[in-house]
This record gives structure tokens, C-alpha cells and sequence, in this order.
């Protein structure tokens, strides 16, 4: 055995006994009457057995029936909230809702917590502090506006925000307008393109991949480029995310890699229930493969059969997504993503399992529309 394995294995010993840990504690305070959140506590009615007494670890969370999406449908919005913070300012942030009622998750402190965690990762080179940014993606009831916000404030800078409506890019893409479609992304691009080139020495931004890829095919018919505007760091996310387009990306809309182009990419797997992903290190010498990594222990991604929830596939082999949330705002175990992946294993700066080619899940994917994303 290595010393680099062995240090490796005492890694991923620690982080399992640290989610153990953690996941005891948040347990223990989303089913203490005191500290619950009113779902929680009412649910645990239903429990053919006591989350306080027999839950000592986070496989024992298999202990809870599947969590049901339609559960975070409709109101009282202030049955999420834990009674520990009902007098704290809360937000309330959308996810869905393309057709029907959309799911609600209250929030206070999350995305702050989960976005200064992310600030840690990225390279003070690409992405300076104090930079100012810019935010070219989905606003309105979104946690992602506030939270690239607050990423840019919790590191310095000002940032800038377009307009950007997803529900009403997929009503588009659903009617079959695509005029419509690309006169809406066009009116985006020019909003976007308006703030970079009026003089707020923006150095960093966040886009979606389809996004970036409008930015720089615009710029380059106006002569010029994002870094040429001085852009150096740029963050995005989406399961538009393949190494095709990232390679593409890298070698034709950029230029080249950081070294050569001056801009440094780092793609991310979020959402509003878990929180956000980060990637290895994307590089031509693995294929542009891009692994993302849970913030454990905070979240935890695992995946998991096709025809057993329950159980994890082997490194390597497809499944779907199932994402656990353990935080003290907002307790989700065992809930079913819409999304498919590789599982990959841990490695020495996240000690715990990623997953890769992360893709809509095949049995839904005729139905899902992905707009902006």
C-alpha cells in the first residue's frame, strides 16, 4: 500500500465520521419539538420508528420512506421553516414550476453558507478579491441570483445582474417559437454585453454553458472577446455540461486553456434543495471529464440502481442521482434527483464519492426541457 493511498483511506475514514456525526446532530434537531421544522414533526407520526433514538449514523437515514417532491408543492411555505427560526428573515426560493405549482424551499442562511464555502475553492488568479462580477443567469424567485450576489460581495466585489425569465425561455421552446426564443436570448446577450463594455472593470462572472457560449459567439461578431473585455474567471453550472462542449469551450471560445486564453473555468452541479457541487480540476489530459463532489457533510450525493433506491452502484457504473440535504434549515433524506450519472470515487481534496456525466435521467428525459440550462 502507498503512502498516498493510505492517507487517502484515513481521509475518507474521517469524512464518513464526520457525516455520521453531523448527520445525528441535524437529525436530533429537526425532530426536537423545540427546534423542528412543523413537517418534520408531524411526519415523524407516521415513522414506524423514532428519528431521536434510532438514527446513529447516515446509512440509518435508509430508515426514511423516499422524500416525495410533491411534498415541497403548495403551502404553508411555514411548515419548512424550523421553529427554531421562525422569527429569523426568510426567503423563499422556486425551483420548477414550468407547469403547475412549483417547489419551495425557505431559506435564511443556506445559500450564504454554502456559497462562502464554494469562495474557498476558487483561484484568487482567475477570480480576484474585490473583482466585480457579473450574473448572466435565471432571476427572479431563484436562489442562484442571490447567492452569485452574495458570492461576489462575501469576496469583494460588486456585482451586476441581467434580467433573465427560464420559465418563460422553456414556455418558448414548448410553442415551437424559436424566433421568439432567440430574440429573447439575444435581448440577454445585448444586456449582458451592455454592462461588461461599460467601463465597471468586471473580472468575473457566472453563466450557463448554452449562455457562454451565446456571450462569446456575439462578442467575436462585434470584434472582440471576453478576455479582451477582461474576464478572468468564470463559473457556471447546468447538465449542459459535457467534456464536448467543455473542450470546445476551452479550445474554440476561449482560446485555449488558463495559461494561454487568461480564463480559468470551473464548472458546478447545484440546485436549490442541495446546495452546490464543486468539480475536479478540468483538464485536456483526462478528456475534459468533469466529476462533481457533494459539500459534504452539509450535502451528500450519492448514485444509486435504477430499480433499488437503496442501493449504490458500483465506481464506474451509471445510476441515478439521489441527493441527501442535512443542514439545520432543511432536512431532505434519500430524495430521487431528476438526473443520471457515473459514480466516481473519492479523491484527496474531497474524500468522499462524486459522480460524473451527469445527464437527466433517461425515463424522463423525453419530458424534460432544459431552456437556459
Amino acid at each position: 500500500m502507498s503512502t498516498t493511498t493510505s492517507l487517502l483511506e484515513q481521509k475518507v475514514a474521517a469524512a464518513k465520521t464526520q457525516l455520521d456525526q453531523h448527520t445525528v446532530e441535524i437529525v436530533q434537531w429537526h425532530f426536537d419539538e423545540r427546534t423542528g421544522a412543523p413537517f418534520w414533526l408531524e411526519k415523524k407520526r407516521e415513522l414506524d420508528f423514532d428519528p431521536l433514538t434510532d438514527i446513529r449514523c447516515f446509512a440509518d437515514l435508509k430508515k426514511f420512506p423516499s422524500f416525495e417532491d410533491e411534498w415541497l408543492r403548495g403551502g404553508p411555505v411555514e411548515r419548512w421553516r424550523p421553529r427554531a427560526y421562525a422569527d429569523r428573515p426568510t426567503y423563499v426560493f422556486e425551483t420548477g414550476g414550468t407547469t403547475g405549482i412549483p417547489k419551495s424551499r425557505v431559506v435564511i442562511d443556506d445559500f450564504r453558507i454554502d456559497y462562502e464555502l464554494f469562495s474557498e475553492t476558487l483561484p484568487d488568479q482567475y477570480f480576484p478579491r474585490n473583482a466585480n462580477w457579473l450574473m448572466l443567469g435565471p432571476s427572479g424567485p431563484r436562489r442562484l441570483r442571490l447567492a452569485v450576489e452574495h458570492l461576489c460581495q462575501f469576496r469583494g466585489g460588486i456585482c451586476f445582474c441581467i434580467d433573465l425569465d427560464p420559465r418563460w425561455v422553456i414556455k418558448l421552446i414548448k410553442k415551437g417559437w424559436m424566433e421568439h426564443l432567440e430574440a429573447y436570448k439575444k435581448h440577454c446577450i445585448d444586456q449582458a454585453i451592455t454592462i461588461l463594455t461599460a467601463g465597471h472593470d468586471i473580472k468575473c462572472m457566472f453563466a450557463t454553458p448554452k449562455l457562454i457560449e451565446a456571450l462569446c459567439l456575439e462578442l467575436e461578431e462585434r470584434g472582440t472577446s471576453l478576455s479582451q473585455l477582461g474576464v478572468t474567471g468564470i463559473f457556471s453550472g447546468g447538465t449542459e455540461f459535457t467534456p464536448q462542449w467543455t473542450r470546445y469551450c476551452i479550445e474554440e471560445l476561449f482560446g485555449g486553456p488558463s495559461e494561454v486564453s487568461g480564463i480559468y473555468m470551473t464548472p458546478t452541479y447545484g440546485n436549490t434543495l442541495m446546495g452546490l457541487a464543486c468539480s475536479k480540476p478540468v483538464t485536456a489530459a483526462d478528456k475534459y471529464k468533469i466529476s462533481y463532489y457533494a459539500p459534504q457533510p452539509r450535502a451528500v450525493v450519492e448514485v444509486v440502481r435504477f430499480d433499488d433506491s437503496q442501493t449504490l452502484v458500483e465506481y464506474g457504473e451509471t445510476g441515478r442521482v439521489r441527493l441527501t440535504t442535512l443542514t439545520k434549515e432543511f432536512f431532505v433524506p434519500g430524495f430521487l434527483e431528476r438526473d443520471e450519472g457515473e459514480r466516481e470515487l473519492p479523491f484527496e481534496t474531497y474524500p468522499w464519492d462524486g459522480v460524473s456525466g451527469v445527464r437527466p435521467f433517461h425515463e424522463l428525459a423525453s419530458s424534460t426541457t432544459v431552456g437556459v440550462y
